[in-house]
This record gives C-alpha cells, sequence and structure tokens, in this order.
C-alpha cells in the first residue's frame, strides 16, 4: 500500500485530529516527537498504527526479515541484584543457580558445529566474583577456538559491574573487552530508563544515566549496541515514551544502536507477581509505535523465544525486520519467567520457512548486520 492510498483510508476511517496530524508527518517523512507518541498509545488503534508502521518498514528496509545464527551463552545465574520482574537470578547456594567455568563455557563453542553458527551471544548475572579479567580471558578462548566468530556480549549492567570491580573508567572496560574479542553488545538491563520506577522495580540496579553512558562509551569505542525497553509491567505510557525519547537522542548523537528489542515481562516466578500480562494485540501495537517514534534505528527485532514463533511471525506485519537468532535450547532468561517457547531452538531451515510464510525475503546477517545471505521467497 502506497502513502496515497493509506492517507486516504485515514481520511475515511480516522476523524480524530491528532492521529490525522501524525500520520500526515510519518507519510511526509517527518519526525514525530513525544506529545505524537504518546497520542498513538493513548488512542491509536493496531490497525491504524500497523499500517503505518509497515510503510515505514517497507521504506526503510523492503522485504527483508533479517535473522542470524547463533548460540547463547548463560555464564551465571548468580547475580548481585533482585530485580522484582527478574525469574532468573538466583543467590549462591540456591538449587536453581549455576555458575559455568570457562572451559566449560568454551566447551559449549567447540561442541557447535564450526559452519552452525556466525555468533556467540553471552548474558548472565552479575556474579559478585567475576570482573573484566574473567570474562576477557572467556572471550579471548573463544576467538582462539573459531577466529572468525563474532561475540556479543554483556548488558550495561554486567559492564557496570566490571568498571566498579576493577576501578577503571567504562573506557576502559571496552578497550580490554576489544582487544579480547568483543565485537557487539546486547541492550539487557535497560528496563525502562526512569529511576523513579527503577527504585520500584531494580533499585540496586544501574541508573538511566548510567545504562546511556555506557552505550555511549560503547559506541565511542566502536562497539555497535542494542537497546532494549521491558515493557507490560506497571509502566505508564508516557515513562514507555520518555525511555525511548532518551535512546533516540543518544542515537542521534552516536548513530551506535543496531536494533531496538522491545521485550514483553512475563508474570511467572518472580516478585512483581502480576496477575495478567499485555494481551497480544498490545504487544503488536507497541512494536509498530517503536517503529514509528525510533525513527533513527533501522532494526526492529522480535525476540521469538520471548513471544512464541506465531506472534514473533504477525509482528512482521507491524514494523518488525529481524527474528534474531536460531539460538539452541540452553537459554533460561525468559523460560524461567513463563515465555511461550520452553525449549527454544530453531534450525535455520525452520527460521528462512517461518519467514517465507510471512511472504519476506530471509536474510542472513552477522552480529553487525552485515549481509551472508539471501533466501529469496519461492514462487
Amino acid at each position: 500500500m502506497n502513502s496515497t492510498e493509506i492517507q486516504h483510508l485515514i481520511e475515511q476511517h480516522t476523524s480524530d485530529t491528532d492521529l490525522r496530524g501524525i500520520a500526515n508527518k510519518v507519510l511526509n517523512g517527518e519526525r514525530i516527537n513525544d506529545r505524537d507518541c504518546l497520542v498513538l498509545y493513548e488512542k491509536a488503534e493496531l490497525g491504524f498504527v500497523g499500517m503505518l508502521a509497515d510503510y515505514v518498514r517497507k521504506q526503510k528496509t523492503g522485504d527483508v526479515v533479517y535473522f542470524n545464527k547463533n548460540i547463547h551463552i548463560e555464564p551465571s545465574n548468580i547475580c548481585i541484584h533482585n530485580c522484582k520482574f527478574c525469574s532468573y537470578s538466583k543467590p549462591q547456594g540456591d538449587p536453581q543457580c549455576w555458575e559455568l567455568s570457562i572451559e566449560q563455557m568454551l566447551a559449549q563453542v567447540s561442541e557447535t558445529n564450526e559452519n552452525s553458527i556466525t555468533e556467540v551471544h553471552i548474558v548472565g548475572g552479575v556474579h559478585p566474583e567475576r570482573g573484566v579479567d574473567f570474562y576477557c580471558e572467556l572471550l579471548s578462548g573463544i576467538k582462539e577456538l573459531r577466529p572468525a566468530i563474532q561475540i556479543k556480549a554483556f548488558t550495561a549492567v554486567e559492564i557496570d559491574y566490571m568498571a566498579q570491580k576493577s576501578k577503571i573508567s567504562f573506557a576502559e572496560v571496552f578497550s580490554k573487552l576489544k582487544a579480547a574479542g568483543l565485537d557487539a553488545m546486547p541492550g539487557g538491563g535497560a528496563e525502562i530508563l526512569d529511576d523513579t520506577l527503577r527504585q520500584n522495580i531494580c533499585s540496586s540496579k544501574s541508573n538511566s544515566a548510567t545504562w546511556l553512558a555506557i552505550h555511549q562509551a560503547a559506541h565511542e569505542n566502536g562497539i555497535p549496541t542494542n537497546a532494549t525497553m521491558l515493557y507490560g509491567h506497571i509502566e505508564t505510557f508516557a515513562q514507555r515514551v520518555a525511555h525511548m525519547s532518551k535512546l533516540r537522542s543518544l542515537q542521534d548523537k552516536t548513530q551506535g544502536f543496531n536494533a531496538f528489542i522491545p521485550l514483553k515481562y512475563r508474570k511467572e516466578n518472580n516478585d512483581l507477581a502480576l496477575t495478567e500480562e499485555l494481551p497480544y494485540i498490545e504487544d503488536l501495537r507497541n512494536f509498530a509505535i517503536a517503529r514509528l517514534y525510533l525513527d533513527n534505528i533501522a532494526h526492529i527485532k522480535a525476540y521469538w523465544v520471548m513471544l512464541g514463533k506465531e506472534l514473533a511471525q504477525i509482528s512482521l506485519d507491524f514494523g518488525v525486520n529481524d527474528f534474531d537468532g536460531t539460538i539452541n535450547d540452553s537459554t533460561k532468561i525468559y523460560s524461567m519467567a513463563g515465555a511461550e517457547e520452553t525449549n527454544p531452538t530453531l534450525t535455520e531451515t525452520e527460521m528462512i520457512a517461518l519467514i517465507h510464510n510471512a511472504q519476506r525475503t530471509a536474510v542472513e546477517r552477522n552480529s553487525l548486520y552485515t549481509h551472508i545471505k539471501t533466501y529469496p521467497q519461492c514462487n
């Protein structure tokens, strides 16, 4: 559907002047502001934002859907923080805790077929006894085993602790990690970048300014990162907008974010103990609004492990253009919270089929969004 056809539909079905004005901005390639974004959350129906987000997605990336071949390594779920929304972290000595040695983690890499992955993704709890030197040894070991593989590792919260433990700056942490083999950084730990809310749900975790400063330091040291938003708990629409506004402002400055990943709160086994999760229609609205507002971040990712394969596939009609990776069945961060995929793994063939069944072209990428191989739709 082109912009003229969308404009005609809006004029036929939308009498709200605010929404019409926002639609005109989007169709004219103008940036929407924070008030516009809040209006979308408060007023816009799924069909309205979905139609606009799909149009923007086509303008930015066409009908390509990216994926990569990766494995997740979770060094430990022992964590110094006790976030209310988290179902993953456990104290030392808990029957459900684990802490993998460097040798065990290197074995996970070496046991994976050399041609089956291009990325190792490493995220875990903030272990009180492990600092930057431990993780540099891990990264160096992976690169020694597989020199061509890319490593995307460590949330800003983990980086913050490494800097504190070693009494060095964020830039120095990144210098060490990059020399050891770090290629990119995930976007976890952002939750909602509102310190009043963070005091309620993750009071001991890095504050908003620190999270942003760490990502800026990564970008300035040549390390691209992702950005996330944990939504669907006790945050308000205004707090979501403010969160994305901070991300957009940093991206204007550094151009260092590769992708934005909305992460849905899951209610099982955590101290927030909410009785309901957001309905799927709200997940899709959130993807679409993110696509419309974050005009300077090229890729919107649906993390299929958290959403489930079916909803992730539907999200491709609401601004999403990335499916994350094939992973394997070792990641537990979302399965312990009640995610749809309790044994998250997809073969390359299954991933491509999911994308083709949505009438899109599958493109394998690496961690930096360099194209590796295109899989056109079969006629």
